[in-house]
């Protein structure tokens, strides 16, 4: 029997991963970059590291999984943590877990990874072409048959993988392409918003904090004086806003209320290890031993240099007072403002700076299975161009893998035995 034709489009991670499983499916495999380079995106997570997934429980990685996540129960039973790395392993590359389950390859280095990936893929014989856009989905009889490269070229194919990404980072080339190219062939395509991405806050005091790292702190997400999310780690202040593990967590949350019109707000508990009052006592002790200064002086074992103008000025409470002028209720409140001091978010940064899409083509019209449409047989999803997206830590590339190990052995597969 003549091997089947697959044609990928998008060589990320999640393309990476179906032209690696289709060729071991026996697939005849074709896998198309419109950038110079394969993997771009992949070189950059992690920050250079790649964290290629997370040592956690299958369960625990959907919870992680925000967008969508139960969509990827049948795919990460079939391919799931310990396959990524024992992927890896076989291509010579060691990983390592470190804090919050983070797993890493050994070398530190994301290069290393990206470089066995195409090795393997030139040893099982995929073909790889680069600087080749596809323009659009070949369809015959409502079935997937190739695609039409933005050069005019037609390819012919028996399924078709489409991998392209998302929409951030465009300088790796996940510029959305997919999106359209699955809009024209019926597939719903929900909002697209940043996630992972820093938050834009309007308060002035924040550029003065600039360079400022938190940690130990606790954030509340409030839309509309409700609270939608909470994290607690490390953040940071920028020129714009702020940043950082837990802000990046919040702002998949915060980008939709933002865009469903609703006021946003950042309640910072910057002393969350302390019960209010245990915390009163502490700057009723403080007040005590620097009783004859000036409250931003008698301060400085209590809140970093940069915070602690803010945080008088939010409790109403002038720099250069006294403490011993201090009235009970004024420390009262400067112990309530220090555990509830807001940030007001006006936006995100755009989505070219965001880690991580979300949105993308609905998981309602995808076989979770097999990843193929429900709409147009032939044709396959893997990756960021799928309405599912999850927050930091190698939850986002084993979602990646996941679906493109799916993609890939079942695009490979007979007719048959593919259908549901």
């Amino acid at each position: 029997m003549r091997s089947r034709r697959i044609i990928v489009v998008g060589a990320g991670p999640a393309g990476f991963m179906a032209a690696a499983k289709a060729a071991e499916y026996g697939a005849s495999v074709l896998l198309l970059e419109k950038m110079k380079q394969p993997g771009r995106k992949m070189l950059i997570t992690g920050k250079g590291r790649c964290n290629i997934t997370n040592a956690a429980p299958i369960a625990e990685i959907v919870k992680n999984i925000p967008g969508n996540g139960s969509f990827l129960y049948s795919a990460l039973h079939a391919f799931d943590n310990e396959d990524v790395r024992g992927f890896f392993r076989e291509l010579g590359i060691e990983t390592k877990v470190e804090r919050g389950g983070r797993v890493f390859p050994v070398s530190d280095r994301a290069a290393d990874a990206v470089e066995a990936l195409i090795a393997y893929l030139h040893e099982l014989g995929v073909k790889i072409e680069t600087e080749s856009r596809v323009a659009k989905i070949r369809t015959e009889g409502g079935r997937a048959v190739g695609v039409v490269l933005a050069s005019g070229a037609k390819l012919t194919a028996d399924a078709v993988v489409l991998a392209v990404g998302g929409a951030s980072y465009p300088g790796t080339g996940s510029t959305g392409d997919g999106y359209e190219m699955a809009r024209r062939l019926g597939h719903t395509v929900g909002a697209i918003l940043p996630s992972l991405v820093p938050l834009v806050t309007e308060d002035d005091w924040v550029k003065d904090a600039q360079g400022l790292s938190l940690r130990n702190v606790r954030v509340t997400l409030l839309a509309d004086d409700k609270k939608i999310g909470e994290d607690f780690g490390e953040m940071m202040f920028t020129h714009f806003g702020v940043t950082g593990p837990i802000v990046l967590s919040l702002s998949r949350a915060a980008a939709r209320a933002l865009a469903a019109g609703k006021f946003v707000e950042l309640a910072l508990d910057l002393k969350p290890a302390l019960s209010p009052e245990i915390l009163a006592a502490r700057v009723q002790r403080d007040f005590e031993k620097y009783r004859n200064k000036a409250l931003k002086n008698a301060m400085r074992d209590l809140l970093p240099g940069k915070l602690i103008e803010p945080v008088l000025d939010a409790a109403y409470l002038p720099p250069e007072k006294p403490v011993h002028d201090l009235r009970r209720e004024e420390r009262l409140r400067l112990s309530e403002t220090i555990k509830h001091l807001v940030l007001t978010v006006t936006k995100t940064r755009p989505l070219a700076e965001a880690i991580v899409t979300a949105g993308g083509v609905s998981t309602k019209e995808i076989h979770p299975k097999t990843m193929e449409s429900k709409l147009v047989p032939g044709l396959y999803f893997a990756g960021e161009v799928v309405d599912v997206d999850g927050f930091t830590g190698g939850y986002n590339l084993q979602a990646a893998f996941s679906m493109g190990a799916a993609a890939g052995r079942w695009s490979a597969a007979a007719p048959t035995e593919s259908e549901m």
